[in-house]
């Protein structure tokens, strides 16, 4: 029996198999409201057969985007457009479905990836001024970002707990706080970017606070019957930096206060980061997690071939595994991952006909 096509219990949600559809940016929006484009992409995705589809970083406020032509979750016209598009996505698929709630911080204003990616001015009618824990820039050659005063803290709370709300209202399956990747949140927690000398700076502890005290204003709003998990880079990747050890303190803080699971990336803080990357990179950063909570924990990161995910939660390395660009690049990946490990996987009947003779049991359409 393969284990990655186990199922597995996140908190109050079961996920028919170990594969998580990872949150990927589209930069496809207009003003913060999906489009059409968003229900062609996340509806093949729902159709992949994995265990759960996570909806791209999206926004708590308009300056919490990453750039112009990110998602958001603020008001009541992102939130009708996220609804139609689910309403698409549901009439043909019943796969759980989360969100990943986020704030880009100082990262926030930028071109989208293929126009350069660059940081965009606060006077040009595409960009704003960015925020921040410290007037710290991410890049030397950028403003620096305003550091939030205690006014603008709350107002970050309850935006958080205002976009879950809404979430909620959409029946969205489980919320992701976004903590890694140099966004806000991860900007609160690394000692790089936070030089704060208030209760938010300073220690382990002080620069934990914030993204705790968002943690839980998004668990009191959620409904408790449906998870709230978050993602956290395990490392900076640059010595001085956010660390392992740091991040397994962090996640179990998380556990205590009713986190259901975390997803575990890396990097993004900062331009000086040296990453050590190939297959499995990110692996032994969600063992040091996996080994300080008892909550799912769940690895990602060039993890691309269905051999190489079942060894990793095979080995107890972690509880799931997150494909993203594979899943860009092979949209039905868990259906050839079940194929080559001899189990089973959900299949819309509309495809029935396509099982390959040599697997005659790949399918179910239960």
């Amino acid at each position: 029996m393969s284990k990655l096509f186990e199922p597995i219990a996140v908190g109050g949600l079961t996920l028919a198999n170990r594969i998580v559809i990872a949150p990927m940016c589209q930069y496809s929006a207009q003003d913060g409201r999906m489009t059409d484009w968003h229900l062609i992409h996340l509806g093949q995705l729902a159709a992949s057969g994995a265990g759960i589809l996570t909806i791209e970083a999206t926004a708590v406020s308009p300056e919490g985007r990453i750039s112009y032509a990110d998602v958001g979750l603020y008001d009541d016209a992102t939130e009708a457009a996220m609804a139609k598009v689910l309403e698409g996505v549901r009439r043909w698929s019943d796969i759980p479905i989360a969100v990943q709630l986020a704030h880009a911080g100082r990262k926030a204003s930028v071109a989208k990836p293929w126009e350069g990616g660059a940081q965009i001015p606060a006077s040009d009618p595409n960009g704003w001024e960015t925020v921040a824990p410290s007037a710290l820039p991410f890049n030397p050659k950028n403003p620096a970002p305003l550091a939030l005063d205690r006014e603008g803290l709350a107002r970050l709370r309850d935006a958080f707990a205002d976009s879950a709300r809404r979430a909620a209202r959409l029946g969205i399956d489980a919320v992701q706080i976004h903590g890694a990747h140099g966004y806000l949140l991860h900007q609160f927690l690394s000692p790089l970017s936070n030089r704060r000398t208030d209760e938010y700076g300073g220690s382990l502890a002080n620069r934990m606070r914030f993204p705790l005290e968002i943690f839980d204003a998004v668990r009191a709003t959620f409904p408790a019957d449906r998870p709230v998990t978050m993602r956290v880079s395990g490392t900076d990747w640059v010595e001085g930096g956010w660390t392992g050890d740091d991040t397994a303190v962090f996640a179990a803080e998380l556990e205590k206060r009713g986190c259901a699971a975390i997803h575990v990336s890396s990097a993004g803080l900062d331009p000086a980061q040296q990453i050590p990357i190939g297959p499995n990179y990110q692996v032994p950063l969600a063992r040091q997690v996996r080994q300080a909570v008892t909550i799912p924990v769940i690895a990602v990161g060039l993890i691309t071939e269905p051999a190489q995910a079942e060894a990793i939660v095979a080995t107890g390395d972690a509880d799931l595994v997150a494909i993203a660009r594979a899943a860009l690049y092979d949209p039905r990946w868990p259906w050839h991952a079940a194929a080559a490990l001899g189990a089973q996987v959900k299949c819309p009947p509309q495809y029935l006909r396509c099982q390959p003779r040599l697997y005659r049991d790949l399918f179910s359409n239960g």
